[in-house]
């Protein structure tokens, strides 16, 4: 099975059209279609529909679509294996990460990693658990970085602890306490983010038997806490999501107390590629340090 032929099937469907494909390649559209259709010639079987408004998977595509990126990833692998024997230092690490990671703690360890590989092509993807954990079993990302959940079905590498607080506008009944009594979400008009869905907050909440009055649903922290500022509701929240906000919010710790783990998760760090390799050394090293974190 020829690598251009799984690439350009790779990128048609991440882009959903030849056109967008063939920019993205450096080739023709036609040149994309001619090589998809070979690929679905040697297969047996359509991968894409093909459309006016562009293509979409096919069921044997959808299927098909993480093995081929697989395939694709063992190649890279073994090019950089080959670099790395010859003392070259090559490749690409597709990370994943929350966005209060990817903003307070990844910048620097990216910073330091290029000054030392500056041939390594690194993408930070930033999304929500859901999306995160669909890239990793797609391939489409090497790591995460994310919180500790059960269960967790990746090589697991801790970093830090941070604890969860609530957020609250500076006028809140409570806002001049010491701490915020977990109970009272259900008196108050809660905004959940991760599309209402955000599995930290909902474990934290199941576990003390707290059904709160979600009144808004956002997609990331950042509107939950301008909603906060502006005396919308309050909301629960890692405190590094809070970093840096402290005008018209207060934040205080739980009771009880509850805090999270950050770390990353890897499909396999023995099977990672070179690069993945040395980006985890980098990262571990770097952020384990609570010094180097600030």
């Amino acid at each position: 099975m020829e690598s251009a032929r799984c690439k350009a099937f790779v990128a048609a469907a991440e882009c959903g059209s030849f056109t967008a494909a063939a920019g993205k390649l450096g080739y023709t559209p036609s040149g994309v279609s001619q090589l998809v259709t070979a690929l679905e010639k040697e297969l047996g079987f359509p991968l894409l529909d093909r459309s006016r408004r562009g293509v979409t998977l096919t069921g044997e595509g959808e299927r098909f679509l993480p093995e081929i990126r697989g395939f694709l990833g063992k190649e890279d692998h073994i090019y950089e294996l080959a670099a790395e024997v010859r003392g070259l230092t090559v490749g690409s690490v597709a990370i994943a990460s929350y966005p209060s990671v990817a903003t307070y703690w990844l910048p620097a360890v990216i910073r330091e990693f290029q000054t030392d590989y500056p041939e390594i092509e690194l993408r930070l993807m930033e999304g929500i658990r859901q999306e995160m954990l669909e890239w990793i079993d797609q391939g489409i990302a090497d790591m995460g970085f994310l919180t500790y959940t059960e269960p967790m079905d990746y090589e697991w590498i801790p970093l830090a602890e941070d604890r969860m607080v609530a957020v609250l506008p500076v006028d809140h009944p409570l806002a001049g306490c010491e701490s915020y009594p977990l109970s009272r979400c259900e008196k108050e008009d809660f905004i959940m983010p991760a599309l209402g869905h955000d599995v930290d907050v909902e474990a934290l909440l199941t576990e003390n038997r707290i059904r709160p009055h979600i009144k808004f649903t956002t997609l990331e922290n950042p509107a939950t806490l301008a909603m906060i500022q502006n005396g919308l509701g309050m909301s629960i929240m890692n405190e590094l999501c809070t970093t840096g906000w402290n005008r018209k919010l207060v934040k205080l710790p739980l009771e009880p107390e509850k805090n999270l783990t950050f770390g990353i998760a890897v499909p396999s760090v023995r099977h990672a590629s070179p690069a993945s390799r040395r980006f985890l050394e980098y990262a571990v090293r770097m952020l384990t340090r609570p010094e180097r974190r600030e």
